[in-house]
């Protein structure tokens, strides 16, 4: 009973239990991961700059990025679609695509009339660095913010700069985890690379980073972690999904991709930090009254049991007292589905 109570009482917040265990592992996490992207920042980076290198055109630049994420999903996909659709540069022609995991995305992309396809590939600046050295040496400078670099037919083209937003109650949501909730460790863990999570991390008041993080990597950083204490992932992307599986407690923030659902003990709906604090204090509200119930009722049922054994308790007058306790303990139970006056202690 209880365990319907607090799936209930989450589903009225917009909080889908997929699995009823994590209500009872919930209170003990002494470790919490947190995804970058769409966690702890909205996860709806907007185009800030496009920095064409050599003799290339910027316009062209963000055309063939363009036409190759419109078939992705990297949350950096929709930013660079957005930019392009607001300065009209559409009508590319995309032959073939491959995004292979932490490979970046490429494929053949051709623009303009009675133009050839042209190889399009979008990395990062370090895969570029490691794989082509002379092409990395036409950079610009490093800049805050998230960036992707752009070539055509393995040569430099560009370099788009992105800026995701912080959450605005993300420092205080942090702050608390510690004091309220036992988090021993609360770290982020993201793709990205250095610089940006670094900055975040200040803004929110995290210490222990790991950036440039691959899926396989996640995993592996997760596994470790649950090793010496129970872990609570939280994260949104398709590549969070074996972090997620992996965790003691694994919410998915949002319900964008059904692997990701799959993988999570927890789906929230709406995405804000105020409903990860909600299902943190469902958990221990489920694990205190559950508690309560189980030890109440077998102590009264022993007191029941006493007094039947020392003669003062006749079999009918027995069964009745228990039938009283089991609905005293179900009654009790079903507290955990009563909404407290709040569901959260900070101030977010």
């Amino acid at each position: 009973m209880a365990i319907i109570g607090a799936i209930s009482l989450a589903a009225r917040r917009g909080i889908v239990i997929r699995d009823p265990a994590i209500l009872e592992r919930l209170d003990t996490c002494r470790i919490a991961i947190f995804d970058k992207t769409g966690t702890l920042t909205y996860g709806s980076p907007q185009v800030t700059d496009v920095i064409p290198c050599g003799d290339h055109d910027a316009d062209a630049v963000l055309t063939a990025a363009a036409g190759l994420e419109a078939y992705s999903k990297h949350p950096l996909a929709a930013a660079v679609l957005e930019a392009a659709s607001s300065r009209g540069l559409t009508g590319c022609t995309v032959e073939a695509v491959a995004e292979k995991p932490g490979a970046g995305l490429t494929g053949r992309v051709a623009w303009g009339s009675g133009t050839a396809s042209r190889r399009v590939s979008i990395t990062s600046r370090k895969k570029l660095t490691d794989t082509a050295p002379d092409e990395a040496a036409g950079l610009p400078p490093t800049a805050g913010g998230l960036e992707c670099v752009v070539l055509f037919d393995d040569r430099l083209a560009g370099v788009l700069r992105f800026r995701d937003t912080p959450r605005p109650d993300g420092k205080l949501f942090v702050q608390h985890l510690a004091p309220d909730h036992k988090l021993e460790r609360v770290m982020i863990v993201s793709g990205d690379r250095e610089s940006e999570v670094r900055w975040l991390a200040e803004s929110v008041g995290i210490k222990e980073i790991h950036a440039s993080i691959q899926p396989e990597g996640k995993l592996r950083l997760v596994e470790e972690a649950t090793a010496s204490a129970p872990t609570l992932f939280v994260g949104d992307g398709i590549n969070d999904a074996p972090a997620l599986a992996a965790a003691t407690v694994g919410v998915a923030m949002g319900a964008a991709s059904d692997v990701t659902s799959e993988a999570s003990g927890a789906v929230i709906m709406d995405t804000t930090l105020e409903r990860v604090d909600e299902l943190l204090h469902i958990g221990r509200r489920f694990r205190s009254i559950a508690l309560q119930t189980a030890i109440g009722g077998m102590a009264m049922s022993l007191i029941g049991m006493a007094f039947a054994a020392a003669g003062y308790l006749p079999p009918a007058a027995g069964a009745m007292v228990q039938e009283a306790i089991d609905l005293v303990a179900v009654a009790n139970a079903l507290r955990v589905s009563w909404r407290p006056g709040s569901l959260t202690d900070y101030a977010g």
